[in-house]
């Protein structure tokens, strides 16, 4: 944490600061490992039902439409383009390289199939074929190739840091998070420590050892530590279980996992992804305004960066309100379609759980701003005060009275020395030296003492006289 590998404002660390970050930091980490150890999944395949259906790959060579069949009064009417035949060649499984004839997927939003397409083909036991989907694992690769350049190009090294963060993520949820919860891990846990691993390898390896990196780490902590509570009382509040579909349903049944707990892991997980942005923003606005004006203490410095969090929090909840909307856009049609009541609507487990999920991810959010502001604040301010020197010259004495100099080091509108200002003007060429022939350094240096010439003292005022109006000729 002492040396600084973010690709960003080199700020100095003192020793004091530096030891109690440590004392925080350490004890986490080591706390994250002990629970990454004692909770890793043991590699035990979970009890699911097996359905017999193997997943095969085909390329569509030829398609014969036909005509509709007449639709139900009432029903939608079918879609010309499928209903008819496709033949498909098998590129894997028992049956590589043969040509079968399948009937087009049809109903309501069924896929549109052409030649040349390749296709999910779904074969069972007896050896039926299937059409299922189409198959997207070649645009998928030139979408995240598409990603990854455009990180790179525009983050440099920092955007393959970011890259290497995200993989770790992904190898942490789908090594450790997800076979954790289905093999009956107290899911509330595992999401805590995998949280925990997230946050502390993502961080570091993305902005560096840096000290507002651990400010970030600890302010992202404290948030989510209260996002965790806040959820375990809004969900015992609410009376929400957790299964609000098919899928949670399933899972309860056939598996035994804790619905509640997943709920509440799903939502420690989902706000970390936007309370480290949050937290790192502040930490590094800390950093660069300490960096801008040393003499900035902690008040300044808490109130300058909070207003900048006020103006990120306002559109960051925008940004979480749109997002469950979007995500829960059909379910919203299907109650405006059925003409419920408004506040029927609200209280239904589906609706009621995104409500609290939005609010309590609000909540933390909240908090992360003056949290992390604060400890980043307090790290800089204490920089400050510890880096000012402490042997002072004497000030200098002229005819025996002692020069008064103004402390201007709190003054808002006092300049201060800063190499690297973005507004400061730079020299665009050779510049001409420039020398004054009429200003004469005085001998012994300019705080020597000089004999005072004398003055000739100004001429007494004339007193005016006054005048007399003549009024007559």
């Amino acid at each position: 944490m002492g040396a600084n590998h973010a690709h960003g404002t080199a700020v100095p660390t003192s020793r004091r600061t530096v030891v109690a970050g440590l004392a925080v930091l350490v004890p986490l980490a080591v706390i994250t490992l002990a629970g990454l150890l004692w909770l890793w999944p043991s590699g035990q395949d979970a009890a699911a039902p097996q359905s017999g259906v193997e997943r095969l790959t085909g390329t569509v060579t030829g398609v014969t439409l036909a005509k509709c069949p007449a639709a139900t009064p009432g029903s939608p009417q079918p879609d010309p383009a499928t209903c008819g035949n496709a033949t498909v060649r098998v590129k894997d499984g028992p049956d590589v390289g043969k040509d079968v004839k399948l009937r087009l997927p049809g109903g309501p939003g069924a896929q549109h199939f052409a030649v040349d397409d390749e296709v999910i083909l779904l074969r069972d036991g007896e050896g039926a074929y299937q059409i299922s989907d189409h198959d997207r694992a070649l645009p998928l690769w030139l979408f995240g190739a598409a990603f990854a350049l455009a990180v790179i190009a525009f983050g440099r090294w920092r955007g393959v840091m970011a890259l290497v963060g995200l993989v770790v993520t992904f190898v942490l949820l789908l090594t450790f998070v997800i076979p954790g919860i289905l093999e009956g891990k107290p899911p509330i846990l595992v999401a805590i420590v995998g949280a925990a691993a997230i946050m502390l390898a993502v961080l570091y390896l993305t902005h560096g050892f840096s000290l507002p990196t651990s400010m970030a780490v600890l302010g992202t902590m404290a948030s989510l530590t209260l996002t965790g509570l806040l959820s375990y009382g809004a969900l015992g509040f609410a009376r929400l279980n957790g299964v609000t579909d098919d899928s949670a349903l399933m899972l309860g049944m056939s598996l035994s996992i804790d619905t509640q707990g997943l709920l509440l892991a799903s939502i420690i997980i989902g706000a970390l992804g936007v309370l480290d942005d949050v937290t790192v923003t502040q930490a590094v606005t800390v950093a660069e305004l300490a960096h801008a004006n040393p003499s900035y203490g902690f008040t300044r410095l808490y109130r300058s960066a909070s207003r900048i969090g006020r103006a990120h929090i306002a559109s960051v909840i925008n940004t979480i309100i749109l997002a469950y909307a979007g995500a829960s856009l059909p379910l919203l049609l299907l109650f405006s379609i059925g003409a419920q009541p408004l506040g029927e609507v609200l209280t239904t487990p589906v609706i009621a759980q995104e409500i609290v999920r939005s609010i309590v991810g609000t909540l933390g959010l909240i908090a992360a701003v003056p949290i992390t502001t604060a400890l980043a604040a307090l790290t800089a301010s204490r920089r400050s005060h510890e880096e000012e020197p402490h042997d002072e010259e004497p000030l200098p004495r002229r005819e025996g009275r002692r020069v008064t100099v103004k402390d201007t080091s709190d003054d808002f509108f006092a300049p201060h020395a800063d190499d690297e200002d973005f507004f400061s003007p730079q020299p665009t060429g050779p510049q001409p030296a420039v020398t004054r022939q009429d200003v004469t350094s005085p001998p012994g240096g300019f705080f020597t003492p000089q004999p005072r010439q004398e003055e000739t003292p100004p001429l007494p005022e004339r007193p005016a006289r006054g005048r007399r109006r003549r009024t007559g000729p």
